[in-house]
């Protein structure tokens, strides 16, 4: 069953589409601001980042999806921040802010004027009928090939990492870094991105931010939420901290920034 991966732009008819597949995404990550900067948006401003794939089972039905963003950064990794005032990077050059800020860089530059001189995968999502069947590393190709034929050198991917909800409680900097016998990482996520050439840099700490009241929150996940202090929620990476006085429960996403430095075109 031949899988047909193609930009958003080639195959505008898949627009309403996106948001019209069955995902495995918990209720709770879809609530993050940031995300309104991007996907309302993303068919019309960034058609050639999003990918779509449908194969001869079913044509014009899709299986799954890749989106990426383009967005300003003036740091080299290992470099200093260039003294701009939309985030704050470390020594190493990567922000903390990794997801969001991927995706708030890239409205901002726009909004600047600035050159989109970096991309940043946003999501590879494949149908949860489909899973398990490597399409996830298929997307992760092609999401590859197309920011290297858009002209970029690297793409960057603030990576969640698929079992780290198996342990909420374990620091992501222990996580990210662990291993298998074979030296390849423990998560198989990860390990997909390491396969495809990737490399392993750091911890974003602050990759998304999701904040709500209680009942927002009892909404979302249908727990309680009825004791202070920090919770553990099904498909959280980690704990989400409750304020019973204020009335509200914040969630802050670590994720893993991995650069997939591109081989050239043409």
């Amino acid at each position: 069953m031949p899988l047909r991966i193609t930009t958003l732009a080639e195959r505008p008819e898949f627009a309403g589409a996106l948001w019209r597949m069955a995902t495995s995404w918990p209720d709770f990550m879809l609530e993050d601001p940031i995300a309104d900067l991007y996907y309302p948006v993303c068919h019309e401003i960034y058609p050639e980042y999003v990918l779509v794939a449908d194969d001869d089972a079913d044509p014009g039905t899709l299986v799954a999806r890749a989106l990426s963003v383009p967005f300003h950064w003036a740091s080299a990794i290992g470099g200093a921040s260039d003294g701009a005032s939309d985030g704050a990077f470390d020594g190493n050059g990567l922000p903390d802010d990794g997801w969001d800020g991927a995706v708030r860089r890239g409205w901002l530059a726009r909004a600047r004027g600035r050159s989109l001189n970096r991309v940043s995968a946003v999501e590879i999502t494949v149908r949860p009928d489909r899973q398990g069947g490597g399409l996830s590393a298929r997307m992760l190709a092609a999401m590859r090939t197309n920011a290297a034929r858009l002209g970029f050198t690297e793409l960057l991917a603030p990576v969640r990492p698929t079992q780290k909800h198996l342990e909420p409680r374990t620091p992501m900097k222990e996580y990210a870094f662990r291993t298998r016998d074979d030296g390849l990482p423990y998560d198989p996520w990860l390990r997909v991105h390491v396969r495809a050439g990737g490399q392993i840099l750091k911890v974003a700490r602050r990759s998304m931010t999701i904040a709500g009241t209680l009942d927002e929150w009892r909404r979302w996940t249908g727990l309680p939420f009825d004791a202070p202090g920090a919770v553990e929620v099904p498909n959280a990476l980690v704990p989400v901290h409750v304020d019973l006085a204020q009335d509200h429960a914040v969630y802050v996403e670590p994720n893993v920034w991995v650069r997939h430095p591109l081989p050239p075109t043409g």
